[in-house]
């Protein structure tokens, strides 16, 4: 398993609608809200609270509140690292619009699957 803290400031820029075929998440609200998107329906995650996302269902979160937001999440099987934030964070942070086909590449060395147009 791999598990990993994230937050997700008021606006903050957050990942791509995706799913991944090799592991499920859970993810364990710490603090304020995250509206979660699970194959089309929204769910909110609050301080206390948990998600169960399994494989192959597509994902992606907001913070649609006026507080920033924190929250835990496990992976099963631990296929994924913090090389993958470090990679999609100095792509997504690095200023302009990112380069949808090489976030998409860093998606796919890690096992993500967006759920966009090609």
């Amino acid at each position: 398993m791999a598990m990993f803290e994230f937050k997700v400031p008021v606006g903050a820029k957050v990942p791509i609608p995706h799913h991944h075929e090799a592991y499920d998440e859970i993810v364990y609200g710490l603090e304020g809200i995250i509206t979660f998107n699970i194959n089309g329906k929204p769910v909110d995650v609050a301080t206390g609270e948990s998600l169960f996302i399994p494989r192959g269902a597509v994902h992606g979160f907001n913070n649609l509140q006026q507080t920033d937001s924190k929250a835990l999440c496990v992976v099963t099987p631990g296929l994924i690292g913090p090389d993958f934030f470090k990679e999609v964070g100095a792509m997504v942070n690095a200023g302009g619009p990112p380069d949808i086909v090489k976030l998409k590449a860093i998606y796919a060395k890690w096992g993500l699957i967006p759920a966009m147009p090609n």
